[in-house]
């Protein structure tokens, strides 16, 4: 299940490659040697995100991975946290 994408107010909507819980293995082997503490780590993650413009989606843009709201981006895509899956609309 997912929030639609309306409701996505954590920041811009992501495209990721792979979508898993934090704590799994292995994210929290990418997020350790990122040195992202795990202890503030909660939730889903991303990896190989890309924004989505949710506006262009009707003209073609789409997401074939995992689309995902995620409250923290500050990774330039190589890793994104606090990840919750989302439901386009197209």
């Amino acid at each position: 299940s997912g929030i639609p994408a309306g409701e996505c107010n954590t920041g811009s909507i992501q495209c990721c490659d792979q979508v898993q819980d934090a704590k799994s293995e292995h994210m929290s082997g990418i997020l350790s040697a990122l040195g992202i503490d795990l202890s503030s780590v909660s939730g889903l993650a991303g990896t190989s995100c890309s924004p989505i413009d949710v506006l262009a989606l009707g003209g073609g843009s789409s997401c074939t991975q995992a689309p995902v709201c995620c409250n923290n981006n500050t990774y330039q895509g190589l890793i994104n946290i606090g990840c919750v899956p989302i439901i386009l609309q197209l």
